[in-house]
């Protein structure tokens, strides 16, 4: 019993470190430099949270079945590229196709990775390097901007509920559907299955092959909203601009949300104050008056703790 007993003390601490970590940093913030903490703070730091937000949940639901996604910020970049070219052109139906062009480029390494074996790492950094170049391609290394349909993108911006951008609130609707996804249906169990032992999944006849495709396909989506939130902020895509450097914050946000890098195990709602963090931690090194030259290093230590606090260590748990 005392086993058991002790791993029941653990799930809650494992449920509520995220959370409490932000909170916890925005107390330390607040009573070094209160102002960052005003409605103006809050607005940049959330506009600046969603797109890692919405990178972060998608790398989530790769990250429960046990692979990592080393290329869905380059579909938030080059969707965003493809919205900033078709949008003026084609209005809504343009926003349409890039969520479904990049849905399917999600499906494609899923769907490859599935039947090949190829290393999830190694598959999605090649799939990096093809769709970073397709990116600098189809923009050539220009910066496009919304000429036409603009408001069609930069409403959900532009509007704020609670000083907080809808680009955020969106982020906050993905990760809820995710988690009634996980929790609630038979494909969110079967992808916490293939996470926790893929050949128990197996032999127990779950369709790892479909499952793995889907959720790539999942991390695909998100990855084309992520690009939608980038075009509205900025108002114009670019293979160097907004955005581009997304790939990192985004684990970085996943892992702070407790999300296990072995797989089977992941909360997307836990995966929004991930992100919160991540984005307010450059306010707060600003807050508590550290150089310019300081901030990468303490940027880079402070995640390292945070990761650490949040990351759930159970016996017999291999960190890959």
């Amino acid at each position: 019993m005392a086993p058991v007993q002790r791993q029941r003390r653990k799930i809650p601490w494992h449920t509520i470190a995220p959370p409490l970590v932000f909170f916890a940093m925005l107390v330390v913030v607040g009573i070094f430099n209160a102002n960052y903490l005003g409605p103006f703070g809050i607005s940049i730091a959330t506009a600046s949270a969603a797109p890692i937000l919405l990178i972060a949940v998608g790398q989530a639901m790769v990250l429960n079945i046990g692979s990592i996604d080393l290329s869905n910020a380059a579909i938030s970049m080059l969707g965003a590229i493809l919205l900033g070219l078709m949008v003026p052109q084609i209005g809504v139906a343009g926003i349409v196709v890039v969520l479904v062009v990049m849905t399917i480029i999600g499906a494609l390494n899923g769907a490859i990775l599935a039947y090949t074996q190829v290393p999830s790492f190694a598959l999605t950094l090649g799939t990096l390097g093809i769709l970073q170049t397709a990116a600098l391609v189809i923009s050539d290394s220009q910066t496009i901007y919304l000429s036409q349909n603009r408001e069609l993108v930069t409403t959900i911006y532009n509007t704020n509920l609670f000083f907080i951008p809808l680009t955020f609130w969106l982020g906050v609707g993905v990760a809820l559907a995710y988690w009634l996804l996980l929790r609630f249906t038979v494909l969110g169990q079967n992808m916490t299955a293939v996470g926790k032992n893929e050949s128990g999944a197996i032999l127990s006849a779950v369709p790892h092959r479909r499952i793995k495709t889907i959720t790539f396909a999942i991390s695909g989506f998100t990855g084309a909203i992520a690009g939608l939130c980038i075009v509205a902020q900025a108002g114009s895509a670019s293979a160097s601009g907004l955005g581009s450097n997304l790939l990192l914050p985004g684990i970085a946000a996943a892992l702070v949300g407790g999300t296990s890098i072995s797989g089977g195990l992941t909360n997307p709602i836990n995966v929004i104050f991930g992100a919160l963090t991540v984005a307010f931690v450059p306010i707060a090194i600003q807050a508590l008056g550290f150089s310019a030259q300081a901030q990468s290093l303490v940027y880079g230590v402070f995640i390292i703790l945070v990761v650490a606090l949040t990351t759930t260590r159970q016996r017999g748990l291999v960190i890959k």
